[in-house]
């Protein structure tokens, strides 16, 4: 078993995607259950585009990028067997010159999700963890989850949280039961109060609660935004003034990959009312700072 530890050359690359899902795994299994990856390509008019690991990794080679490469484990509240983190730590390995690896834990599995994100922190090197509290079906406010944000805090690991309205079960029956208020950002307010030295990641424009996650983040300086999931031209206004000022140093580049691509992510920025000098830090270096790459604290 190899542990990942980053390579990147710093100046080698133009910018760091912080959000770029891994949906397939090398054998072709999907992260998400048939019915709801099915729903999700028509939602987002992907034509279910999965691409897996190794091809992510040549994709963004070729774009002179690096990527922050996750899945999502929703095992309890979906019924389905998520990717392995430890196998996309393991892949991101074998291209650390490109990717960083994030893992998921199923947070209802308390005490053996604590006893899992130990192992992947420390056998494997993943670099933080991805949560999806609607997809995982939990509240990410509820104490019963704070020993796996105790253990996430003390490794200095990023704990980045799905935000807002999500695609995932849009037009199923009942959304497949799926729950969009476990996704408002100010459920994770008590969190980056509780503990103060936790990176927090608020993912995506967070529509319908834009406001509260432009409170959080002026509030609590361990919490940050990533501007995934949305063309840049859709962002709300509240969203672009924050990004180029007052949160210049905590916005982060995030594409979505494959929902969005950082292609459309990068031309369509050019269409938004954020100032051209805050751009370097959303590209790069903020996420340099964030993830500790390069020697960065």
């Amino acid at each position: 078993m190899t542990r990942y530890e980053p390579a990147i050359d710093l100046d080698a690359i133009v910018a760091i995607d912080t959000h770029v899902h891994i949906e397939q795994d090398a054998h072709g299994h999907s992260s998400l259950p048939g019915d709801l990856a099915e729903a999700a390509a028509k939602y987002f008019a992907t034509g279910g585009l999965q691409p897996e690991l190794d091809a992510v990794a040549d994709y963004y080679r070729e774009r002179r990028m690096a990527a922050v490469v996750f899945t999502v484990d929703a095992t309890t509240n979906l019924g389905h067997e998520p990717i392995p983190s430890a196998d996309i730590a393991a892949g991101a390995a074998r291209h650390n010159d490109v990717l960083i690896p994030y893992a998921s834990v199923d947070p209802r599995r308390g005490a053996a999700a604590v006893e899992q994100a130990k192992r992947l922190i420390e056998e494997h090197g993943v670099r933080g963890f991805k949560f999806h509290p609607t997809v995982q079906g939990f509240d990410p406010s509820d104490e019963a989850h704070y020993p796996l944000y105790r253990v996430i805090e003390e490794a200095g690991r990023v704990a980045l949280f799905h935000t807002g309205q999500t695609g995932i079960g849009a037009g199923m029956r009942g959304g497949r039961g799926l729950r969009l208020a476990l996704s408002n950002p100010m459920l994770l307010d008590g969190v980056a109060a509780d503990f103060p030295d936790l990176q927090i990641v608020m993912a995506h424009p967070s529509v319908p609660w834009q406001e509260e996650a432009l409170s959080v983040a002026t509030h609590k300086h361990n919490t940050w935004i990533d501007l995934s999931g949305w063309s840049p031209k859709y962002f709300p206004a509240e969203l672009q003034r924050y990004a180029g000022t007052v949160l210049k140093d905590r916005v982060l580049f995030g594409s979505d990959f494959p929902l969005i691509t950082p292609d459309r992510w990068m031309r369509d920025i050019e269409h938004t009312s954020i100032k051209p000098e805050a751009l370097p830090g959303i590209m790069k270096d903020n996420a340099v700072r964030l993830l500790g790459l390069g020697g960065a604290a």
